[in-house]
This record gives C-alpha cells, structure tokens and sequence, in this order.
C-alpha cells in the first residue's frame, strides 16, 4: 500500500511538472509582460486538452485491456479512435443547414462529443459481434484494423461530401486533421464531464473487471452479470474515447503504452490501474506535445505523430512477446 501511494505521489508530481514546462515551452517571449497573459492562456488551455486526452486514453486502455482480456488491445488499435473520428465527421454533416443557418454564431464543436460517442460504441459493438473475448491476439488485432480501415475510408468519403458547403467543409477538414492547438475553452469544458465520469465510473466497475479476467463462465459462478458489464464498459470506454478524439484528434498508442508501463508497479487490478493510468496518459501526451513543439519545423509537428513514433516500437515488441508466450504455452 505505502509503494503504490509513492507511485500515485510520484506520478501526479509529474503530471504537475509536465504541466508546468508545457505553460514554459513554445513560440513566444513570456519576458513580455504585455503577451505574458495571452501565451499562458493559450498554452494553459493545450496542456489542459493534452492532460485531459491523455488521460481519457489511458483509462479506456485498461479498460479494453480487462474487456477482452487481451494487454494488446487499446482504442486505436481496435478502431474505436477510427469510429469516433468517423461519428464527429457525420455529427458536423448531418447538422449542416444549422451551422449554415447560424451564419457562424453555432459552432460544430458543441456537435463533437455527442457525435464521436456514437461512432466509438457503434465501432466497440461491432468488435464485440466478431470477437469473442478468448479470441486469439491476432484474430483481435486483425478485425480492429479491418474495422478501423473501414471507418476511416467512410470519414474520407463524409469530409469529399462536405466541400459542397464552405463552412461544413472547413469544419469537417478542421476536426480531421486532428490538433490541441487552439482548442477552445468551450470544447475542453464539454470534454471535462465526460472524462471525470468515465474515468470513475471504470473505478467503480473495477472489481468486476478483476472478477471477469478470470473467464466468463468463473465470473458468472460468482454472481457477476457478464452481459451487462461487457455493456456498461463498452459505454464508458466510448465516453472517454470520444472525449479525447473531440479535445485531440487520433491519438495512438496511448492507451496501450500507458497500462504496461504501470501493471509492474501498482499491480494488474482495475482499482489500482485506472488512477494510475489517468495521471501518467494525462503527463505522456502533454510530454509528448512538448516534444513536437520543441522540433525544429516550419509547421508545427502533430500530437498524434510523436505518440505514433513512440508507441509503433514498443507496440510490436509487445506483440513478439506476446507470440512467444502462447506458442511456449
């Protein structure tokens, strides 16, 4: 108890620190007293989108991972990131005469989570009719990138039709390319609730997660209503997938960097896992954002790349290992 409380210490000074250089790092001279506000909010609001996106993607990770009880599943693997990229996408169409109506007063950005939820729980319900959750890790990993291929060959074909507007077209375009600069405070407020409640919510649904690890026939012998949580995280991985996707764009490897690198450390229960891995995503994807503002480029270096360029190694390491491990077996 007393080491995982250092961690937890140690872990939230971090997130605290990685939030600090984020407000210190970036264009501008902060000696300035005149701009010294103006930069801080703006970079403020970045590293709360980054914090918030991190985290929301860290939690969701362990989530998945105690679904289908696979440590190689993560959203962006399973094309859950892909569906609620998608739902934003035909959220911002399917509400175009409102926007054009509105003659800018209505932005899409109050469209985003409602619609981004949708596309993941319909991506994460799709898995689950083609999964089963004993399925081989390749089986899993396979239908995800199938399933993900898809969802973004439709979001493609959804931003071709949305040119026809100005307004929509920009949108769509905006949310597709996928950034935590600029993000308003307006869309971090949205997002906020919907992390908090999903990243408790996979807390409190923690204990039954460790029971269904053991497989769905023991867990059911102990009284646990395997349908009905299968259900209800579905629901809240969407929630926090969506979150992130609205605040970030896609984001990879975060969700499945995050749980490996803390089950050595606080242990593979759900309880121990989920506040542990909301503080470190949180610190990882505002690290990580430092690093693509610290490249020295004519445009800024995309949030999801440098995630991308971390995660693809460690993500086929894991998969060797993964492999040796069951043919060993």
């Amino acid at each position: 108890m007393a080491r995982r409380a250092t961690v937890y210490i140690t872990l939230t000074l971090l997130t605290a620190l990685a939030f600090g250089l984020s407000l210190w790092v970036g264009a501008g001279d902060l000696s300035d007293a005149a701009l010294r506000d103006v930069f801080l909010s703006l970079r403020g609001a970045r590293a709360l989108a980054c914090m918030l996106a991190g985290s929301a993607l860290g939690v969701a990770g362990v989530l998945v991972q105690g679904l289908f009880r696979n440590t190689l599943a993560s959203p962006d693997l399973l094309g859950t990131t892909a569906g609620a990229n998608l739902g934003g996408r035909l959220a911002i169409l399917a509400f175009q005469p409102l926007l054009v109506a509105s003659s800018g007063t209505l932005s899409a950005d109050v469209l985003l989570p409602l619609g981004c939820l949708v596309g993941a729980a319909l991506s994460l319900a799709l898995l689950l009719v083609f999964v089963r959750q004993d399925s081989d890790s390749v089986v899993l990993l396979l239908v995800g990138f199938i399933l993900g291929s898809l969802f973004l060959s439709v979001a493609s074909f959804v931003t071709s039709i949305a040119q026809e507007s100005w307004e929509v077209g920009r949108a769509v375009v905006a949310f597709a390319l996928g950034s935590v600069t600029g993000t308003s405070l307006r869309v971090i407020a949205l997002c906020t609730p919907l992390v908090l409640v999903g990243t408790l919510m996979a807390f409190a649904w923690g204990r039954t997660l460790d029971v269904l690890l053991s497989g769905e026939e023991e867990a059911k012998t102990l009284g646990v209503d395997v349908r009905a949580t299968r259900t209800w995280v579905v629901v809240w991985v969407s929630v926090l997938t969506s979150a992130a996707v609205t605040l970030a764009g896609s984001i990879a490897f975060v969700g499945l960097i995050v749980p490996h690198v803390l089950r050595p450390v606080v242990g593979s229960t759900h309880r121990s896992l989920v506040p542990a891995a909301a503080l470190l995503g949180g610190a990882f994807a505002i690290l990580c954002d430092v690093g693509a503002r610290s490249i020295p480029t004519r445009s800024e270096v995309p949030l999801g790349v440098v995630t991308g360029l971390l995660g693809a190694p460690v993500f086929l390491w894991l998969l060797v290992r993964q492999r040796r491990l069951e043919r060993d077996a």
